[in-house]
């Protein structure tokens, strides 16, 4: 294409800068020799969530923002994802709560002023840039590169960008139907004996400056480094994510030995919840009744469902009915290896529609990783986990301890021996009450019995060594933090120890019990009259077939499911998976289990407490009539 017809319009807003220094652009691509069309387009004018249309086809976008202009990513030859219109998104998704809310909410934006940085420099250095840069060919990874060229200090950045699966112009949801929705299991090797993952976090190779980068990272535009843990060398990001007037802030993060592994553990965790939202790859098509669409579909009132105190509290929340329509996604059950409809809500909890949220569902059984195989074993084991800790908590069963100095792992022991350097007593207990699956309940309680007072968390897994070292790596971070946290929010968390009603978040659950007084309704676990002696870590796994030393994972995770299906449940997998993750050799899914107790945060909205499930292990003590401390 000659140079002189090589820049277009953009779809954004037209001005007469805009016009202006298009055509600078034009005339300075000619005098560099350079032929590839370009569009020029201005950012943060428009809600770039708004734009329609098409790609540009083979034009290289070119966007403006005060001092930075951004160029690429360069029109793929094979037809993959990422275009000017990802870039746009992905922008704007990183940018300012207020200015977010301005472009999502507010109304037209009106220019103030030419913009100060159009001059015949600027368009000869994006020239220039242009000019040496085209036919470079794509980078390394599976995405493509963006380069940001700095006006004022005249610097250049690059950065992959991760395709957005909802843009309007290159994305390519596919169908959701019942064909789709099969799911064949087949050999996964763990990379050694005794782990059940495929391969190292290390060896996933995340492009992760695509993913957490300040210009257009695809899940924030930061990872925060926890220097003042002193347990874990833990880190933290967050993402935002739009649901009607609300803009809902999503924390992801890793809680490892070191800030590499850490992040990488982060942004792996980050991609599983930006997955488990809403079905950003797949056109969901079928609305229809539970009565509609009988005993295959699965019953949301086996998954539970809220009291009509609640609805009454909460007219917005309209209750569930089998003959109301609602939308449904296909699942897979590995029990009678059919497909089976799954309400929406259920298997994305985040789904657009207000209107058919009846329940508030969680990340509770979603589970990423390098094989499909994986990541159905682990969104399994943590279905089986929360059911037995809520079993556990709300039952008031008086647990087993677990000794952990007979722990075989020497990080496991040595990390008992820092909590208690810190005033913290970790404490273990075998929570196995419904699965001969190890399940593991942690508690860090403080010696002394003052603010900070005790925090929880918990594990599940074949492996009863990983089990306990899952549910220690989530006090280990939280605890050391807890006195802090606690003396920051005193006065609101005191008003909820009084007053359940307050305890309306994830966030309340677990903190609420740095309060002292919080620390009875444990009594029922950590002062036992009468306690049996204590289990080793060993006594906790169970012989035969599956057991950690099995390399396959498919061996591993049909053993789990026969467990689980022997006991009259079903286990049903929707398959998560987006595009960015298929391109790097991940997968993403939803595990439910229908009839086992989901957790609920919000003393509200509390399901488990109100299902027959509940009445079937209930303690000595009866319910506990305080919320459960899960983080």
């Amino acid at each position: 294409m000659p140079a002189e017809s090589a820049v277009r319009p953009g779809p954004a807003v037209r001005s007469e800068v805009f016009d202006r220094f298009a055509g600078a652009l034009r005339d300075a691509l000619g005098e560099a020799g350079a032929a590839p069309a370009v569009t020029v387009a201005p950012l943060g004018v428009q809600d770039a969530y708004a734009l329609t249309g098409a790609a540009t086809g083979d034009a290289v976008p070119v966007h403006l923002y005060g001092r930075q202009v951004l160029i690429g990513p360069w029109p793929a030859r094979d037809g993959s994802a990422g275009c000017g219109t990802c870039l746009a998104r992905r922008w704007q998704g990183v940018r300012s709560v207020s200015l977010r809310e301005g472009l999502e909410l507010g109304s037209a934006t009106l220019p103030v002023g030419d913009w100060p940085y159009g001059t015949p420099f600027a368009a000869t250095a994006v020239a220039a840039l242009v000019a040496g840069i085209t036919g470079a060919g794509p980078g390394p990874g599976p995405y493509p590169r963006v380069h940001l060229l700095d006006l004022d200090a005249m610097t250049v950045r690059s950065h992959p960008l991760v395709p957005d699966p909802e843009c309007p112009a290159c994305g390519a949801p596919r169908p959701d139907t019942a064909e789709a929705a099969a799911l064949t299991l087949r050999p996964a090797p763990a990379y050694r004996p005794g782990v059940f993952r495929v391969r190292r976090v290390e060896d996933h190779r995340l492009p992760e400056d695509a993913f957490v980068n300040p210009h257009w990272g695809a899940l924030g535009s930061s990872v925060i480094c926890d220097v003042a843990s002193t347990t874990t060398s833990a880190t933290v990001g967050c993402f935002s994510t739009r649901s009607g007037d609300y803009l809902r802030e999503t924390f992801w993060g890793g809680h490892a030995d070191t800030y590499a592994r850490s992040r990488s553990i982060g942004v792996l965790e980050a991609l599983e919840r930006y997955a488990g939202m809403r079905a950003r790859a797949r056109t969901t098509r079928l609305t229809a009744s539970l009565d509609e669409l009988g005993p295959d579909a699965v019953d949301p009132r086996e998954t539970g469902l809220y009291t009509e105190e609640f609805h009454t509290a909460n007219p917005r929340v309209r209750p569930f009915a089998p003959d109301r329509r609602i939308p449904w996604v296909w699942g897979w059950s590995l029990r009678d290896d059919r497909p089976r409809p799954v309400p929406e809500i259920l298997a994305y909890y985040h789904a657009p529609g207000l209107e058919n949220r009846f329940v508030q569902e969680s990340s509770n059984g979603c589970a990423s990783g390098g094989s499909t195989e994986e990541a159905v074993y682990f969104g399994l084991m943590e279905v089986i986990e929360r059911d037995a800790f809520l079993l556990a908590w709300y039952g008031q069963v008086p647990l087993r301890e677990i000794d952990p100095s007979t722990s075989t792992r020497t990080a496991t022991r040595h990390m008992v021996d820092r909590l208690a350097m810190y005033g913290y007593r970790a404490r273990f207990f075998d929570t196995r009450i419904s699965f001969p699956v190890p399940v593991v309940t942690a508690c860090a309680e403080r010696f002394d019995g003052s603010t900070g007072r005790m925090c929880f968390g918990a594990g599940a897994g074949l492996d009863p060594e990983s089990a306990l070292d899952s549910a220690l790596c989530e006090i280990a971070t939280d605890s050391v933090n807890l006195v802090g946290r606690t003396l920051r929010d005193e006065k609101r968390l005191r008003a909820m120890a009084t007053d359940f009603d307050q305890v309306t978040t994830l966030h309340d659950h677990p903190l609420s019990y740095g309060i002292p007084e919080m620390g009875r309704h444990a009594d029922f676990l950590l002062q036992q009259p009468d306690p049996r002696p204590p289990l080793a870590v060993s006594d906790l796994a169970r012989p035969g077939p599956g057991t950690p030393e099995t390399s396959d994972l498919r061996e591993v995770l049909l053993r789990a499911v026969g467990t689980v299906t022997a006991a009259g449940f079903d286990v049903v997998v929707v398959d998560q998976t987006l595009p960015e993750q298929r391109a790097l050799g991940l997968h993403t899914v939803k595990v439910l289990v229908p009839g086992l107790l989901p957790i609920d945060f919000g003393w509200s909205r509390q399901r488990a407490r109100h299902m027959p499930r509940m009445r079937t292990t209930l303690g000595p003590s009866g319910l506990n009539p305080a919320p459960h401390p899960f983080p």
